[in-house]
């Protein structure tokens, strides 16, 4: 994938993190005892959904951003998960999706090309 590629497809990923995030949080809302209901989140993730579809509708996806897609509404599945669990200790411990959100961060950003190295 070319840097150039990816740094377009930007919108693309941002709203994928945010409807993992809402995705995440209707779920809360609706089965968790912790968190109360609000209709927000689920507004939200019906709006993010519906944004990613228009997106996917205009413009043909560039090769290979369908993973990088999908990672990030997994970063946002389980970085909320995580902030939930610190925010409620009872619900658990936030070990194991802060580590998955961490690895799907830096395989993230080995595919956008943060991380390579810059000719000197």
């Amino acid at each position: 994938m070319e840097k150039q590629k990816l740094k377009a497809e930007r919108k693309t990923l941002v709203l994928s993190i945010i409807a993992g995030v809402c995705g995440y949080g209707t779920l809360a809302v609706l089965f968790s005892s912790y968190v109360t209901f609000s209709i927000f989140p689920v507004l939200a993730f019906a709006m993010a959904v519906y944004c990613l579809y228009q997106e996917y509708m205009r413009k043909p996806m560039a090769e290979g951003i369908t993973a990088v897609a999908s990672a990030c509404f997994f970063v946002g599945i389980f970085g909320y998960a995580a902030l939930l669990r610190a925010e409620y200790p009872d619900m658990g411990s936030n070990f194991i999706p802060l580590i998955i959100t961490l690895v799907l961060l830096f395989w993230v950003s080995y595919k956008m090309g943060v991380m390579d190295k810059k000719a000197a």
